[in-house]
């Protein structure tokens, strides 16, 4: 049974669709989403304060039906990591697709997921130079300067101006983001939910294809040839980076996707490349 959230003025247009959660709602999401980093592990990174975050909204939407409550929880303790500070903008159009969901609205597993994934990355390419690049940086100098001249307002200069900027990224994020997100999944015309989440995917795809490159340093300096008075050592790493500059990095990244495809569990593959790296550095066919 499908229940319409939006109503019709006199005026014949659309008014906003009406929101299930109430501001205690939202400050129960608030201070919950501070835990996020409390449970994280190297194979689901921030599930478990995802989770954690969206159950204030998950009881609300699914008052008494246990059963949906138990798949709503599972279907956020998938793989999830990005920004923890942005991450509120994903928390809270997630809470509105819940909301449409429960409504009887058109948004399966898939679409959820999708928009959860395809939003992680963008927001951590936003999220880490804004805050941990910029922002933490100068207001330590800053701070840091005030107390090397003997200014008591060192240290507090620094605590409140990130932690001010903390709060209000998280709260206008999630208040902003389950407005607009309630806005977006009640979009009649225009598949406009399509359309974002194909953007969100796609950008997410290129940016984690991006970070590949620029994060993973895998390096084979084993020679080759050796040198002469005319020529310079030759290293299978040399004869890598002519074919492919990162063709190692791409590699293994193509190595995980298929052993995760192939229902390998992503701490057993963890675990594989430490082995590798330190067998590889010991005996020196891998090196820095």
């Amino acid at each position: 049974m499908t229940t319409d959230t939006t109503a019709t003025t006199d005026s014949g247009t659309t008014a906003a669709p009406e929101r299930m959660l109430t501001t205690s709602d939202m400050w129960s999401m608030y201070w919950r989403s501070t835990f996020l980093l409390g449970s994280f592990n190297f194979e689901r990174m921030q599930a478990m304060g995802f989770c954690l975050t969206l159950m204030p909204a998950i009881r609300k939407f699914y008052p008494n039906d246990k059963t949906q409550q138990a798949a709503a929880l599972k279907r956020h303790l998938e793989f999830y990591n990005t920004h923890p500070w942005i991450s509120s903008v994903v928390f809270g159009i997630t809470a509105a697709m819940e909301e449409q969901r429960s409504k009887g609205g058109d948004i399966g597993d898939d679409t959820i997921t999708n928009v959860k994934v395809g939003l992680m990355g963008p927001l951590a390419g936003v999220g880490d130079p804004i805050f941990w690049g910029t922002a933490r940086p100068v207001l330590g100098a800053l701070g840091a300067t005030l107390a090397l001249n003997g200014s008591w307002l060192g240290p507090l200069v620094y605590f409140f101006g990130i932690n001010i900027i903390r709060i209000v990224v998280r709260w206008y994020g999630l208040t902003m983001g389950y407005d607009r997100g309630t806005a977006m999944v009640t979009e009649v015309g225009g598949n406009q939910l399509k359309r974002i989440t194909q953007i969100a995917a796609v950008t997410g795809l290129f940016v984690m294809g991006a970070l590949v490159s620029k994060w993973t340093n895998i390096k084979f300096p084993g020679i080759v040839t050796e040198a002469t008075d005319s020529t310079d050592a030759k290293t299978v790493q040399d004869i890598l980076d002519s074919l492919l500059p990162g063709l190692a990095a791409l590699g293994l990244t193509f190595l995980c996707m298929y052993l995760l495809n192939k229902k390998i569990n992503a701490l057993w593959i963890i675990l594989g490349m430490f082995v590798i790296g330190i067998l590889g550095a010991w005996t020196g066919w891998l090196g820095l």
